[in-house]
């Protein structure tokens, strides 16, 4: 079975997995089995044992699983064995946050430059970025080679700015606003959406 033929549920755990062996090596432990994971993560040792036979046969019966060598091969699977960088439109509260933030780079991912289309803040820096004019968006995100881009402003805009990045080149969207947007095949999106996930919890409250 190819990657593209695995189901999208399967591939959103191997991030889970990847980073719960992560901190088992930070912790130099060298040996895991799918009941120790299962525990960890609240997912049964038989469906990981299923979601890991999807790319190959990475452990031992009896003697489990060897973790840096798991964590390359998932490293491997998911693309993160190199480093991606980020293009983040909208440097607002979001934008300034994802800006700022240092827990990238370990988990496969740089950010690289910032855009707004607001003239008080283009040219003002933001951690490390000089925050740049999204009119320069294209150009700059084709000449840098980015694939990859967060976008953080709001609903009314991302549309208009979802489409100057498929024209830029970027192959993978992380989307911030509150609204579905409208890609090209061979686009990917996902969607961070934190009032749609608190609603998935006060389903279960009183």
């Amino acid at each position: 079975m190819t990657n593209k033929e695995v189901p999208n549920i399967i591939i959103g755990r191997l991030p889970l997995y990847l980073r719960t062996l992560q901190q088992m090596a930070g912790q130099n432990r060298r040996v895991t089995s799918s009941q120790e994971l299962g525990e960890r993560l609240g997912i049964s040792a038989a469906q990981i044992r299923k979601d890991l036979s999807q790319f190959g046969e990475y452990g031992k019966q009896g003697t489990g699983y060897d973790i840096p060598f798991l964590i390359a091969q998932i490293s491997k699977i998911l693309h993160v064995d190199r480093v991606w960088d980020i293009a983040v439109v909208g440097s607002g509260d979001v934008g300034h946050a994802v800006a700022r933030y240092q827990g990238f780079t370990n988990r496969g991912f740089r950010v690289a430059a910032v855009f707004d289309n607001d003239p008080a803040k283009i040219g003002q820096k933001v951690g490390n970025f000089v925050i740049q004019d999204v009119a320069n968006l294209i150009p700059e995100i084709r000449k840098a080679k980015i694939q990859v881009a967060m976008l953080a402003v709001p609903a009314s805009q991302a549309q208009g700015v979802t489409d100057l990045l498929v024209q830029a080149g970027v192959k993978s969207i992380l989307n911030y606003a509150p609204i579905s947007l409208n890609v090209p095949a061979g686009v990917r999106v996902q969607y961070i959406d934190p009032a749609a996930h608190l609603q998935m919890l006060s389903y279960y409250m009183d």
